[in-house]
């Protein structure tokens, strides 16, 4: 049976992984069981584990805190990245590395590509690109997962914040000038696993749901859909503006849609259209709910 060690696993994504994962012998780490910034307790860990493959769900997200939390965020998106590769090729073990649309600028109009240029407009993206350019030097065969938009019944995310937030309110600004792609983190621990059946792929690749949207159409998407299942008490009134009237301390790409057609195309499989796959995750909240 295969061994399978998850870092990250109380985030989103990680707790996604560990609740669909198939027949394997699974070892989630959060980050109480394992500090990723350590070399010396990575080395330990992985190496002594044994793992055949060590999926890296472990993140720093905060994109806004990392500007003026460089250091850390570098610790963990840049440094951690490059302690795991080392480990998981001393190990023999395989690697897939989690990333992020951030590492692109968002001047492009057509989806990005895994060998388009990268040029990080802030300390996040910086620290991801770093990340996975250590992953690879370490250890060549990883395989790199990017994605964007992550949102999922655990944690923290741009659904709950607006449900709260719509709850509260009768009406909501929210930027329309910047357009990706969301990405349920259920659907994205699918393809994780589907990556993990195949041992021959490794390098770069996409992955977020279909379709394009602003956070705007997101967030009507998430109050149409929200009233009619009970998750919101009343109508909200979503109103577009630009950007600049929502000034962060990160920049942000103001296009960051993905290509993932070399992802469907190797995993023989294409991501379902965002809206349905925010459906489901409404239907587990209110299951959840109940």
């Amino acid at each position: 049976m295969q061994r399978v060690v998850i870092t990250g696993a109380g985030g989103q994504l990680g707790s996604e992984l560990v609740a669909s994962a198939p027949d394997v012998e699974l070892l989630a780490l959060g980050r109480d069981a394992l500090d990723i910034a350590d070399a010396a307790a990575v080395r330990q860990r992985i190496v002594g584990l044994r793992p055949d493959l060590v999926i890296n769900a472990a993140a720093y997200t905060a994109v806004d805190r990392a500007e003026s939390e460089p250091e850390l965020a570098r610790a963990i998106n840049s440094d951690a990245p490059g302690y795991l590769a080392g480990a998981c090729a001393e190990a023999n073990a395989r690697l897939i590395h989690v990333s992020t649309d951030f590492v692109f600028d968002g001047a492009a109009s057509m989806p990005y590509l895994p060998d388009d240029k990268t040029d990080p407009l802030g300390v996040y993206g910086a620290s991801k690109l770093a990340g996975e350019r250590a992953v690879q030097h370490e250890l060549p065969s990883a395989l790199i997962v990017r994605t964007g938009w992550v949102y999922s019944r655990f944690g923290g995310n741009f659904v709950k914040t607006m449900l709260r937030l719509m709850a509260e309110r009768n009406s909501l600004n929210v930027v329309c000038d910047q357009v990706g792609t969301p990405t349920w983190a259920a659907g994205l621990a699918d393809a994780i696993w589907g990556f993990s059946q195949r041992p021959q792929l490794h390098g770069i690749y996409h992955w977020s749901d279909a379709g394009v949207c602003s956070w705007y159409d997101f967030a009507v998407a998430i109050a149409e859909e929200g009233l009619s299942r009970g998750l919101l008490p009343h109508p909200v009134d979503v109103q577009p503006i630009p950007a600049a009237d929502y000034p962060t301390p990160a920049r942000r790409p103001a296009y960051s849609v993905l290509d993932k057609s070399g992802s469907w195309r190797d995993l023989e499989t294409r991501g379902d259209h965002w809206r349905v796959q925010l459906r489901r995750m409404l239907d587990e909240l209110v299951a959840q709910s109940n």
